[in-house]
């Protein structure tokens, strides 16, 4: 019998996903699992009959390649409503097989060997190994301090003349923080006169908590001109496994976008955008979402009261840090494996996201979860 050929792996230090292992160890010990980030609530039966009516209604077969037009111009209606921002539905936005994809074709579209790009950690897991997978050079930034603010000397002397783009996230996965007006503002002015892209994870706009305001890169023109805006319709109206999302950017940068697009999915769901768009027509579907949210946000919190943990409120996403060092010095991995497995509760350690694996003791805990869920797993969490 023939060997295989072997094959030079892009990704030779390739990990398992957290997320994968974590819910592997939840339904091994049957755990609450506040581990990966989505419901376990139904979805709006709107919605879902939104969904059953354009596949009774035949639009079952390929949608146009960069999305469905008038979900286009819903989008485009929504980004200039709540940003200020203009972007042609036929020239500036396409519609992705989820937040990831597009986030992948960003850089797929943009990064040549040699090329670096700045990543802030802690970071979403599929940011660095795109980068890597297309050539790039990743140059890692630790967020710093309990608010996870950027190190502005820091980053200033890591832009050179290889630096192709940076890679932030706001609302920020895993901690739960939000980029401000004056940090837009900043960066705006650092990128100046200069040639380097920016790529927006957007996926958790709507859910900012506190007065708090989403500082979307579209309101800024100086960050708008060079920025890819990734989004997630899955993440908003909690059917991640729609796999929906949306890339916005100028019509330059997203013709580059689509040629690959065109070869990596071609199109999407077709009729789960006739349903979005549709379910769209109604904004306090998404204006609301901030308040529903912090709501569970609050909830879970208040029932932590009198626990052993430590923690920041969450700013923004329907995630939750928790400091345990009062409870144990366990690194975090470890911690977090003991406590699905002897205590039923599934969270994330966070130091797989960090520079060099640095360890603070905390987990990250999903609350994006039914009331009864979260009171259970809180009173667990107590008893530490």
């Amino acid at each position: 019998m023939a060997a295989t050929p072997s094959l030079h792996s892009k990704l030779p230090l390739w990990e398992p996903s957290i997320f994968d292992t974590m819910n592997q160890v939840s339904r091994k010990y049957n755990a609450l699992n506040l581990a990966q980030g989505y419901p376990d609530f139904g979805t709006d039966p709107e919605l879902v009959r939104l969904l059953q009516q354009a596949v009774a209604d035949g639009h079952n077969q390929y949608a146009p390649m960069a999305g469905v037009y008038t979900l286009r111009e819903a989008i485009a209606a929504k980004t200039e409503s709540l940003y200020g921002a203009c972007y042609d539905p036929e020239t500036e936005i396409t519609l992705t097989n989820g937040a990831t994809q597009a986030i992948f074709t960003a850089i797929a579209a943009s990064i040549r060997p040699g090329d670096e790009v700045i990543i802030f950690k802690p970071a979403y897991d599929c940011y660095e190994p795109t980068v890597k997978a297309h050539g790039g050079i990743p140059v890692l930034q630790q967020l710093q301090g309990e608010d996870f603010h950027i190190d502005w000397e820091a980053l200033e002397a890591a832009i050179g003349p290889k630096t192709r783009m940076l890679v932030l996230n706001s609302p920020h996965n895993p901690s739960g923080t939000v980029l401000k007006a004056a940090d837009l503002l900043r960066l705006e002015k650092l990128l100046e006169n200069t040639n380097i892209l920016v790529l927006s994870d957007e996926a958790y706009e709507h859910l900012v908590y506190d007065g708090l305001e989403h500082q979307s890169f579209c309101r800024y023109p100086g960050l708008r001109e060079r920025t890819f805006i990734c989004a997630s319709f899955g993440k908003t109206f909690h059917v991640t496994g729609w796999k929906l999302g949306y890339c916005l950017a100028p019509a330059a940068l997203m013709q580059e976008f689509q040629k690959l697009h065109e070869f990596i999915v071609f199109s999407v769901n077709h009729p789960a955008q006739r349903a979005v768009c549709q379910y769209l027509e109604d904004p306090s579907r998404y204006l609301d979402l901030n308040a529903f949210f912090q709501r569970k946000r609050d909830l879970f919190l208040e029932a932590l009261q009198g626990s052993r943990f430590r923690w920041k409120p969450s700013e923004g996403t329907y995630f939750q840090l928790l400091d345990y060092s009062a409870i144990s010095g366990e690194p975090d991995r470890d911690f977090a494996e003991a406590l699905a497995r002897e205590h039923g509760v599934a969270a994330i350690p966070i130091s797989v996201f960090n520079l060099n694996r640095e360890d603070r003791h905390q987990l990250r805990f999903c609350f994006a979860k039914a009331d009864d869920t979260l009171l259970r797993a809180a009173e667990i969490l107590c008893r530490l």
